[in-house]
């Protein structure tokens, strides 16, 4: 038997991020520029066009925000707030974590792990960061819209490092796997549906579960 997790909009929001992020990456990077350097010229020569790739990045990022906003406003409308962390949350992923490299007892979970409700709050934070100071940046270009020098270096450091926290983060949720038990969450963001033993065993406190 299964149990339905992830709705259709849930698994679209989500994998419309990873491929926008994705992209902002990609021609992130692009920007510094680091194509020719790296020999990518010799297979995609407009790689090292800064007017090439820029209307790429500003398509990803609007792709991007949409969706982030998107996210964050239906689940508000919706008073869904599964995701959102708790209180112990923290000593309780470290619980979690301890049990699956002892083969110990985990503490009951609801519809998310605790780790996944603190993963979701360091995605959003960081998103926010590259969200906001992203849109700053694209401000300078506009007519008549002027930013003092030092302020430009600073918004383009901190741009970079939410580029690079959210490298470190996508590392991190992929890590999550190597534990077995983690797994079994990867059929609901395609199926959307996950093993009803599974859920009985480690999502005990999950409402809709009961049902």
């Amino acid at each position: 038997m299964r149990v339905y997790r992830q709705s259709v909009r849930n698994r679209f929001v989500h994998w419309g991020i990873a491929f926008s992020c994705f992209g902002l990456m990609v021609t992130g990077i692009l920007q510094m520029p680091v194509a020719k350097r790296y020999g990518l010229t010799q297979v995609f020569p407009s790689t090292a066009d800064f007017f090439t790739t820029l209307p790429w990045h500003y398509a990803f990022a609007i792709l991007f925000t949409f969706l982030c906003v998107f996210h964050l406003v239906v689940h508000a409308l919706e008073g869904d707030f599964d995701i959102v962390p708790q209180k112990g949350d923290f000593s309780k992923s470290v619980a979690i974590i301890k049990a699956l490299l002892t083969g110990g007892q985990e503490p009951p979970s609801g519809k998310y792990l605790p780790e996944q409700r603190l993963a979701w709050a360091a995605f959003a934070a960081v998103f926010a960061l590259l969200i906001i100071t992203g849109l700053l940046k694209t401000l300078k270009n506009l007519s008549g819209i002027d930013f003092p020098d030092p302020v430009l270096f600073w918004l383009a450091q901190l741009h970079n490092l939410g580029m690079v926290l959210a490298i470190l983060l996508f590392i991190g949720h992929m890590a999550a796997f190597i534990f077995k038990a983690n797994r079994f969450l990867l059929p609901a963001m395609f199926s959307g549906y996950v093993d009803a033993d599974y859920a009985k065993h480690r999502h005990s406190l999950w409402k809709e579960y009961e049902k």
